[in-house]
């Protein structure tokens, strides 16, 4: 997948990639995922997967790179308000650009755009248990 990058997005994906490798916590694991790169919870952990196909497994992020940026979709975001209030404020206080960002897709498109630290941070506050609490309580509303 990587190899297939564009050299204007290489850069931006790879500094992405090497932050969630370095910060996201044990448990999860990096694969192959709705044909970009994902970050799982493998069924080893969570035999039950992910609700809409219970042969994948709970998906939490993933990484890729589209036509006109690097997306990085981080489902945590998605599913608690608390979480994505303190990512938008703290996107403000450390990127010069926008957030361009929807549900749970946050869109960069150089390198000097994406706040690594904060990604970093963002990666640390949830490890698998707590993922999939939160998962399972939001599928049961």
């Amino acid at each position: 997948y990587i190899d297939q990058i564009t050299e204007d997005k290489k850069q931006t994906f790879n500094q992405i990639r090497e932050v969630i490798l370095k910060n996201i916590p044990k448990g999860f694991v990096e694969q192959m995922n709705y044909g970009m790169i994902g970050y799982v919870v493998p069924h080893s952990i969570f035999p039950a997967g992910y609700h809409c196909d219970p042969n994948l497994p709970l998906p939490f992020a993933n990484l890729a790179a589209q036509k006109n940026n690097v997306s990085l979709y981080h489902m945590g975001l998605y599913a608690d308000k608390e979480l994505l209030e303190w990512f938008t404020s703290e996107h403000a206080k450390r990127s010069k650009k926008k957030l361009d960002m929807g549900k749970s897709c946050i869109r960069y498109k150089k390198p000097e755009d994406v706040p690594l630290d904060l990604i970093g941070e963002l990666f640390q506050k949830f490890n698998p248990q707590k993922w999939i609490e939160l998962y399972s309580k939001n599928l049961k509303k």
